[in-house]
This record gives structure tokens, sequence and C-alpha cells, in this order.
């Protein structure tokens, strides 16, 4: 059984960005290795040894990242009023009356501090499909908590 990682279209073009900006920086890396090994003894250079993990970890990247492209499932937004991935909401937490407003997204998107919620996240997961109005429960490991849904929007 294959599983694909849900995301939004804005996810994709970020991972396909990242691949391409990647591949332009490739043959830059391949001349710090020439340029490494150029300079004499392999076994006590460490400038070849960096190149070489350079270049090896930008390549790791690249394949990582097309995996990620090749089993991606894009997920079409919905205009139906429910939670879903791509969707902003905002919401209230119930025991302070702090609102906050994030933007839910697939896994692979995840960044943390920029407003983005992954999808499969405690919080993200009790909010999916769920409408304004609704009062949620949130299963977090610290401890369950409720939050109320404010807005959703496309």
């Amino acid at each position: 059984m294959v599983y694909f990682q849900k995301m939004t279209k804005e996810g994709y073009k970020q991972i396909e960005d990242e691949i391409a900006a990647l591949k332009a920086d490739r043959p830059r890396r391949v001349q710090n290795l020439k340029e490494a090994r150029a300079l004499g003894d392999l076994s006590e250079n460490t400038e070849y040894s960096t190149a070489k993990r350079e270049l090896r970890h930008l390549d790791s990247r690249v394949r990582y990242l097309n995996k990620q492209l090749k089993y991606a499932e894009i997920i079409e937004i919905k205009n139906d009023g429910k939670v879903n991935l791509g969707k902003n909401v905002t919401i209230r937490y119930e025991d302070d009356g702090e609102e906050e407003s994030y933007k839910i997204v697939g896994r692979m998107e995840e960044a943390v501090g920029d407003g983005k919620l992954p999808f499969d996240s405690p919080l993200g997961h009790a909010l999916m499909h769920h409408k304004v109005g609704d009062v949620v429960t949130v299963e977090a490991p610290m401890g369950d908590y409720q939050v109320t849904i404010l807005s959703v929007d496309n």
C-alpha cells in the first residue's frame, strides 16, 4: 500500500522551488570539491572532506524532496466552510481567551513559527472538518484543552 503525503498546491510548489535551487547550486559544490581535491593529500584535507560531505548532503536532500513530490497528493480547497488543508482558521483558546490564526497545511509544509499548522498535529487533527462556532476538544500530550473556531477562510 502506497501512502500519499497530503499537501497544498503552494506546498508542492515550495518543494519544487527548493529542488530547483539545490540543483542550481550543485555545479558550485562540484567545483568546490574539484578545487579541494587539487590541494593534495586527501587523507588530511579538511576542505576536501567538507566539500564531499556538502555535495552528498545536497544530493541526498534532492532525492528526499523528489520522493515527497512523487508521493504527494495535492488537496483541492473546497468552499464548504469547514476546516481543511489549505484553509486559514482563527480560533480562541477557551482556557485564556487568546486568539490565534493558522493556515492548515500538510506535514511537509510545516514551518515552525510562521502561522502554519500541520493537519496531523493534535490541534490540526482536532480542527479538521469542523466549522465556525464549533467548540473542539484537543487531545494533546500535556492534557486536553478546548478551542472555539471563530473563522474559516480559503
